[in-house]
Formats: structure tokens, C-alpha cells, sequence
């Protein structure tokens, strides 16, 4: 009976927080300083969100950097935070594997259930004999682009900055994937890792999927120029893959960033955390798109003409 009071008074403390939490964010944001609730400062406790799609430079000699020094070496926000979701990952499987035992402990174990789930998931898309040949680069991708949707997202990750007059000028960490660059960089690899892996397994006739000349030699004219076309169509379809998986992977972390900065000027606090748990799931769906993506392309591309029906 004690017990169950207890757990009473703590759900209670714990719901009358929330809403008081949720009441002063209404006050403290842009929502509350339009109807004068505002009453830290006599406005908006959050500055008015500036965006900036392009990266900030943070280090290197060029004008403008937010600290100066390292020679022709440019490091920008977004990098930095590529090379900070990079080395935890590092770190993860290192210490997951460094003393592996037959019963795992929890990061083991979820290491080996995230590897399983992955190996799992190419092998019913490519078949047992191709999964672990295509699993280092597809486990890379996933595990790199959730890694950098994820840590935006922790509290302090992009409030910590360079100040000027009062202002934060440039933050010292951005999600990656808010960068046009690093989307682009993972779509050439994904492009480059589909066509290297066509030409390996199907050699020229690979090539061939471009180049139809089967007709013209039969003498079908009619047919040939058709299969020309569709040839044509055929290549300009494999570099669309690079437009389309930059901007897919760009437009949708962007614009989450921009959905927690905005929701966060207008109402701080208590409603912005619904928003971190869209965000979440996002970042997974996006990974999983972007590998998954690139898993059936790299399956298409290694299947012979004959086969594909």
C-alpha cells in the first residue's frame, strides 16, 4: 500500500512538472512573446533561429573561419561531426569486441544484435551467398548516416559555439547529413560500389545493358534504334541515382533540423519532445533507405540480363 502511494506521488510530482514546464515554455517562446507572456528578459527566451544551409568553417587560415590557424587544413562544422559520429562508432565495436564472451554483456550484445539484423536484412534481399560480401559496405552506410542523424539530436550537441557580440556566429558541431557534401559523398560511393560490382560479376556484359547492338547486327533497324533508346535511358537513369539519393537523404534531415529549431523558437521545452522522437525515427528510415537502396541496386547490378525476370 506504501509502494502504490509512492508510485501516486511521483506520477503526480512528475505531471505537475510537465505542466508547468509546458506553461513556461509557452511563455519563454515566440508563441507566448506575441501575447506579452514573456517575462524572462521582456522577450523570447530563444533568439529568433537563423538557418544556414551551407557549412560553417570552424578552423583554417581563410577569412571568415571562427577560429584561425591549421594551414591550408579547412575543417567545417558538419566535417567535424562526421569525424565525431565516425569515432564513436570506432569506439562502440571496439569496446563490443576488445573481451567478446560466449555469455555477451549488453554492448556485445547489442552489437551482435545489430550486425545479425543487418546480415539478416541483405541476405533476404541479396541470398545467403552475396550477404557477406556486401555486407561491410551496406552495414557502413546505415550505421554512418543513423549515427550522424543521432547525435544531433542529444542536447548540447549544437550548443556549444562561437560568440561574437552576444551572438552565436557559428555553432562547433552541425549534423553531417545537413551538408550537401556528405550526401553527395555517400551517393558516389554507393554509385561507384553498384557499378564496380556490375562490372566484376558480369565483366562486358554488364556494359551491354547501355549498349544494345543485338538488333542492328540482326539487321532490325527499327528494333535497334529502339534498344539505343532504352539504353540511353538505361544510363541516365544510373546517374539520376546520384541526384536522387543526395536530395532524399539532404531534404530530410535539413528539414528535421529545421522543424526542432523552429518548434523550439515558438514553444520551448515540454512540445519540442514529440518533435525529438519524430526525429529519431526518421534518421532510422532514412539509413535504411539509403542502404537498402543501394542493396538492391548493388543486386540488380550483379544479376545477369537472363536472370532479372
Amino acid at each position: 500500500m506504501l509502494q502504490a502511494n509512492k508510485a501516486k506521488a511521483m506520477v503526480l510530482v512528475i505531471g505537475l512538472s510537465v505542466i508547468a514546464l509546458t506553461l513556461v515554455g509557452f511563455a519563454n517562446g515566440a508563441i507566448g512573446d506575441a501575447f506579452g507572456l514573456s517575462f524572462l528578459r521582456g522577450e523570447s527566451f530563444l533568439e529568433k533561429p537563423g538557418v544556414h544551409l551551407a557549412p560553417q568553417q570552424i578552423l583554417g587560415s581563410h577569412a571568415g573561419s571562427a577560429l584561425h590557424g591549421g594551414g591550408k587544413f579547412i575543417l567545417t562544422n558538419t566535417l567535424l561531426s562526421s569525424f565525431i559520429s565516425s569515432i564513436l562508432l570506432i569506439i562502440l565495436f571496439v569496446v563490443a569486441t576488445s573481451k567478446m564472451r560466449l555469455v555477451p554483456g549488453r554492448i556485445q550484445g547489442l552489437v551482435e544484435m545489430l550486425v545479425e539484423g543487418l546480415l539478416n536484412f541483405i541476405e533476404s534481399v541479396a541470398g545467403a551467398p552475396r550477404a557477406r560480401s556486401l555486407f561491410p559496405v551496406i552495414a557502413t552506410i546505415f550505421l554512418f548516416v543513423m549515427a550522424n542523424a543521432w547525435i544531433g539530436l542529444t542536447p548540447i550537441y549544437q550548443s556549444i559555439g562561437f560568440i561574437d557580440q552576444g551572438h552565436m556566429v557559428a555553432t562547433l558541431v552541425r549534423p553531417a547529413a545537413t551538408d550537401l557534401n556528405m550526401p553527395l559523398a555517400l551517393a558516389l560511393i554507393s554509385f561507384a560500389f553498384i557499378e564496380g560490382l556490375g562490372i566484376r560479376h558480369l565483366g562486358f556484359g554488364y556494359v551491354a545493358k547501355f549498349v544494345r547492338l543485338d538488333n542492328l547486327r540482326k539487321g532490325r533497324i527499327f528494333m535497334g534504334v529502339i534498344d539505343l533508346l532504352v539504353g540511353v535511358l538505361e544510363l541516365i537513369s544510373e546517374f539520376v541515382r546520384l541526384v536522387s539519393f543526395t536530395f532524399r537523404l539532404f531534404g530530410n534531415m535539413t528539414a528535421g533540423e529545421i522543424l526542432l529549431l523552429v518548434s523550439g523558437f515558438l514553444v520551448s521545452f515540454v512540445i519540442t519532445i514529440p518533435f525529438y522522437g519524430l526525429e529519431l525515427l526518421v534518421g532510422l528510415i532514412q539509413a535504411v533507405i539509403f542502404a537498402g537502396l543501394t542493396l538492391v541496386f548493388a543486386t540488380i547490378a550483379m544479376t545477369p540480363h537472363d536472370e532479372e525476370h
